[in-house]
């Protein structure tokens, strides 16, 4: 199909405007072809500097400057560590605590299950599932796929974000709510002729024998399950993790993929039913505390990574700290491809993809292969004071 002669002749099927529209072709309204022009006065600027540098120096970057610059982008996130290392101290602190301790019924048959000294799940092997296997899967995916030092700092961070919130939760609610286990009668021991008050028709810990007073304290931390919520917490950040890398919603339905995003979500299942197995927690347990890990490891998920859907899913979010005047960091290797074009330029991001258009200045990246955070990457005082003040 040729261009019309006449520049300024209007045709309501076609997606042209005359001379004014230069950088428009001749695509019908209802075409399903979805267009990214190409500004004008970005191609100008391609013509009169040809290297894409549009004025940033590309001077070979010093090793010295690197390492310094990648401290300063450590130190930045070093308040994001010490946050939830000491919310994952919480998680220890909170265990030895008393708690509440709820009344019970002597003739309640959920709780009279045969106390299992040995676990089939320890917490041992709950901190080797959930904690050390993805700490260590997660940076062998990296070396395969994006080979990122950025992604694997992300992903760390993400996961023990993760792991922090999800057993500070978990304990936090076990030591309020003080459910007694399905096997509490046998922690409690009873004294001989025990039986529930004639008044309120319930018995207390008062009438338990058990001298060991940390069975007797665990035997009232049923809701919600810690093994089920840690585990999803841990391997559910896992999945998400892989399922990015592998461009799991991509529409293509590749059956393989799938399979190897859920591995670990199945993993976390088999730890979550095995306290149902060996009568640790009833069914409300393991089922609330499998769909808390869930949904904290995806909010942790977030923080770090675009959503799955992302075209760029594979790849962490870029620092949120200040960069160096207008240009690159010094020192820092300029990023390439289209989704880390330098300011100026374009970039596809995933809201432009889904309404066909293309968006404009977009934010510096100092490091190669991660993602602009968007919209929301301002200081809170900028976002909070508004655009004109």
């Amino acid at each position: 199909m040729s261009l019309p002669r006449n520049t300024s002749s209007y045709d309501s099927q076609w997606r042209y405007s005359g001379s004014d529209a230069l950088d428009t072709p001749l695509i019908p309204d209802n075409s399903p072809l979805k267009y990214h022009p190409v500004p004008s006065r970005l191609m100008s600027a391609r013509m009169q500097d040809p290297s894409g540098s549009n004025g940033i120096s590309s001077r070979a970057p010093n090793p010295q400057d690197i390492r310094k610059r990648r401290l300063e982008l450590l130190y930045s996130y070093a308040p994001d560590w010490i946050i939830v290392l000491v919310i994952g101290g919480i998680f220890f602190l909170l265990n030895n605590i008393h708690g509440f301790w709820r009344e019970f019924s002597l003739t309640d048959t959920s709780i009279q299950h045969t106390f299992a000294k040995k676990e089939r799940v320890p917490d041992s092997g709950l901190y080797l599932i959930a904690v050390m296997a993805p700490l260590v899967i997660m940076p062998v995916v990296n070396v395969l796929t994006v080979r990122g030092w950025w992604d694997w700092h992300n992903s760390w961070l993400g996961c023990v974000l993760s792991l922090s919130v999800a057993g500070s939760l978990t304990q936090a609610v076990k030591v309020t709510v003080g459910r007694p286990r399905p096997d509490f009668i046998a922690r409690c021991q009873p004294t001989s002729g025990s039986a529930d008050s004639s008044v309120y028709g319930l018995a207390s810990a008062s009438i338990c024998t058990q001298k060991d007073i940390s069975i007797l304290r665990d035997g009232f931390r049923s809701f919600w399950s810690g093994h089920a919520s840690i585990s999803f917490a841990g391997l559910g950040f896992l999945s998400w993790y892989l399922a990015g890398k592998l461009h799991l919603f991509d529409r293509k339905g590749h059956t393989g993929k799938s399979f190897l995003a859920l591995v670990p979500l199945t993993g976390a299942l088999l730890v979550a039913v095995s306290r149902t197995m060996d009568y640790r927690h009833h069914w409300h347990d393991v089922t609330v505390g499998s769909i808390v890990g869930l949904l904290v490891s995806y909010f942790a998920y977030r923080q770090y990574y675009p959503p799955l859907h992302s075209v760029y899913s594979h790849l962490p979010f870029g620092p949120r700290i200040k960069h160096h005047g207008e240009g690159y960091a010094p020192g820092i290797p300029r990023p390439s491809g289209e989704h880390l074009a330098p300011r100026g330029e374009m970039v596809y991001g995933d809201e432009d993809l889904e309404r066909g258009s293309v968006g404009h200045d977009a934010e510096q990246h100092e490091l190669a292969g991660t993602v602009s955070r968007g919209q929301g990457s301002a200081a809170l005082d900028q976002i909070w004071r508004g655009p004109n003040k």
